[in-house]
C-alpha cells in the first residue's frame, strides 16, 4: 500500500469520527452556555489536553520545529517563556476566571473583562464593539495560518493544487464545528492533542536514533553549520540577548490573551478538574516542545550526513523526516495525524469569534437559542475570508500565527492580568489599553516587514523592529496598557463617565 494511499484512507477514517462526535455533542446543545462552554462540565483530561493542543498545534509541530532547524539552539530560549505562560494561566489566571466567571455566568472573554462595568455604562458597548473586530481580524491570519499549513500536505502529498488543498481542510474543519460547538471542539481536540503528543515523542525519539544520538547528532552539525547555529546566544551582546529574551519570552505571555485559551479556564467544571487538567496541560507542553526540538536538531544531521536536499521552508521538516525514518505505511499514518492535529486550533477559535459576535454583541439578547445559528453564520464569514487570506497573502505558519498572537496578547492579556489582580480600571481606561496594546503591536508589525533605505529617525525604528526575538512587537506593546491599568483612575461606579 502506497504512502498517499495510507494518509488518504487515514483521514477518511479519522474525519467521519470528526462527524460522528460533531453529530453526538449536537445532542447536547440545549442553550448558549452549552454551545460555547460546554455547560461548564467539561472534566481535567479534556480541559488539559483540548487547551494544549488549541495553544499549540501546526505552530509547534510545523513552525516551532522548523524555527529551531532553521535558527539553531538560539530558538530554544522561548521554550522557558512558552511553559511560564502554561503556568501562569492555568495557577494564577485559572482559579479566579472560573470562580467568577460561574459565578456571574460569563460566557466570553469581553464579558469578563467588562464585569466590573455597571450596566448602563457607555464603555461597554465600545469595548465590546472594539473586542469582536480585533478578535475576528486577528482570527482570520491565525486560521489562515492553519489552513496553509494543512494545504502545503496535500499539496506534498496528494500532488493537489494549493486552492483545491485549503478548501478541502476549510469545509472538513467547518462540518464538525457547526454541528457540536464546543463539546465538539473539545472532545475532537483531545483526540488530536493526544496524537499529537503521541507523534511528538515518537518520532523525535526514531529521528535521534537514526542520527546516531544525541553526540552524533552535535558532531555533525558542528561541522556542517555556521559557528554561531550551536551556541546558545548565537553571538549576541548583554544587551541584544536581553532584547532577544524578552522577544521570545513575550510568545508565553501572549496566552493571557487569547480568547479560545482563556474559555478552556471558563468551562472547568470545578478547582480539582483545574488542578488536574494543568497537571495534563504542562505535562503535554514539556513532552511536546522537547520533541520537536529534538526532532528539528536531528532532522537537520540526518539531512547533512545524507546529503538529500534541504527542505525549501525549514517548516517542511517535520513531513521530511517522517518519510526518512519511517516506512511509507507508518510515515502516511503520522502525516495523517499531523493534519488532523493542525485543525484543533482551528475549530477552537472558529467558535471564540462567534461567540464574540453572538454573545458580546448582544445579537442574541432576546432569544438566547438564536445565538447558536448567529454563531454558524459567523464560523462561516470567517473561515471564508481566512481562506481568501490564505489563497491571495502568501506567509508562513510561524509568521501567521505569531503576529495574531501577539495582536491578541497585547490587546487583552493587560486587562486580564489587571483584573486578576484585583484592579478596578475605568471603562475608558479598559478601551485605551485594548487599542494601545495591539495598534502598537500592529505598528512594529509593520515596521518590522519594511526595509532599510537611508539614515535617519525612521529607518532606525525600523532597525529596532527587526531585532532578534522582536522584543518591540512583543514587549513594548504591554508597558503601556499595564501602566494605564494599574496607576490609572479605578472605575468609580459613574454611569456616565
Amino acid at each position: 500500500m502506497s504512502q498517499q494511499t495510507v494518509i488518504l484512507i487515514t483521514l477518511i477514517l479519522y474525519k467521519l469520527s470528526l462527524i460522528g462526535i460533531g453529530l453526538w455533542a449536537a445532542s447536547r446543545v440545549r442553550a448558549e452556555d452549552d454551545f460555547f462552554l460546554g455547560g461548564r462540565a467539561v472534566g481535567p483530561l479534556v480541559s488539559g489536553l483540548s487547551y494544549a493542543a488549541s495553544t499549540s498545534s501546526a505552530w509547534v509541530l510545523l513552525g516551532f520545529s522548523g524555527f529551531v532547524f532553521t535558527t539553531g539552539l538560539s530558538a530554544l530560549w522561548m521554550v522557558p517563556g512558552i511553559w511560564a505562560g502554561y503556568v501562569v494561566m492555568w495557577v494564577w489566571v485559572g482559579p479566579k476566571l472560573r470562580e467568577e466567571s460561574a459565578r456571574l455566568n460569563h460566557i466570553t472573554l469581553t464579558d469578563y473583562m467588562i464585569s466590573n462595568l455597571s450596566v448602563q455604562q457607555k464603555y461597554r458597548r465600545a469595548i465590546a464593539l472594539l473586542s469582536t473586530f480585533l478578535i475576528i481580524v486577528c482570527f482570520i491570519f491565525y486560521i489562515a495560518a492553519q489552513f496553509d499549513a494543512a494545504a502545503k500536505a496535500f499539496v506534498d502529498q496528494f500532488e493537489l493544487s494549493f486552492t483545491h488543498s485549503v478548501l478541502l481542510g476549510a469545509i472538513i474543519i467547518l462540518a464538525y464545528c457547526l454541528l457540536g460547538g464546543f463539546w465538539a471542539v473539545s472532545v475532537t481536540d483531545t483526540v488530536q492533542g493526544f496524537m499529537m503528543l503521541v507523534i511528538a515523542v515518537v518520532l523525535p525519539l526514531v529521528a535521534l536514533i537514526n542520527a546516531g544520538g544525541f553526540g552524533a547528532v552535535f558532531s555533525s552539525l558542528a561541522v556542517s553549520t555556521s559557528p554561531i547555529y550551536l551556541q546558545p546566544f548565537a553571538g549576541m551582546g548583554p544587551m541584544l540577548f536581553i532584547g532577544f529574551l524578552l522577544g521570545v519570552w513575550g510568545i508565553g505571555a501572549g496566552a493571557l490573551g487569547q480568547p479560545h485559551l482563556l474559555a478552556r479556564l471558563m468551562a472547568i467544571k470545578d478547582e480539582k478538574a483545574r488542578r488536574q487538567g494543568f497537571a495534563v496541560a504542562m505535562s503535554w507542553g514539556v513532552l511536546v516542545y522537547v520533541g520537536m526540538a529534538v526532532l528539528a536538531l536531528s532532522g537537520r544531521a540526518l539531512i547533512e550526513t545524507s546529503g538529500a536536499a534541504f527542505p525549501d521552508n525549514g517548516e517542511a521538516i517535520f513531513y521530511r523526516v517522517a518519510s526518512h525514518v519511517f516506512p511509507p505505511v507508518l510515515a502516511g499514518v503520522v502525516i495523517a495525524a499531523t493534519l488532523s492535529a493542525v485543525m484543533s486550533t482551528v475549530d477552537s477559535i472558529l467558535l471564540a469569534a462567534s461567540a464574540a459576535v453572538a454573545h458580546d454583541l448582544g445579537l442574541n439578547a432576546r432569544n438566547p437559542q438564536r445565538a447558536v445559528l448567529i454563531s454558524r453564520i459567523v464560523m462561516t464569514g470567517i473561515a471564508v475570508f481566512a481562506v481568501i487570506l490564505t489563497l491571495t497573502l502568501p506567509d508562513t505558519i510561524f509568521n501567521r500565527v505569531l503576529f495574531a498572537w501577539a495582536a491578541l496578547g497585547a490587546g487583552f492579556g493587560p486587562v486580564i492580568v489587571a483584573r486578576v489582580a484585583g484592579k478596578n480600571p475605568s471603562g475608558a481606561l479598559i478601551f485605551a489599553s485594548i487599542l494601545i496594546g495591539f495598534s502598537t503591536t500592529v505598528f512594529f508589525y509593520l515596521l518590522g516587514s519594511m526595509e532599510t533605505e537611508t539614515d535617519g529617525i525612521f529607518n532606525t525604528l525600523i532597525s529596532m523592529a527587526k531585532l532578534p526575538g522582536d522584543p518591540f512587537e512583543r514587549f513594548i506593546p504591554w508597558l503601556v496598557p499595564l501602566a494605564l491599568l494599574f496607576f490609572g483612575p479605578s472605575n468609580n461606579g459613574d454611569e456616565n463617565q
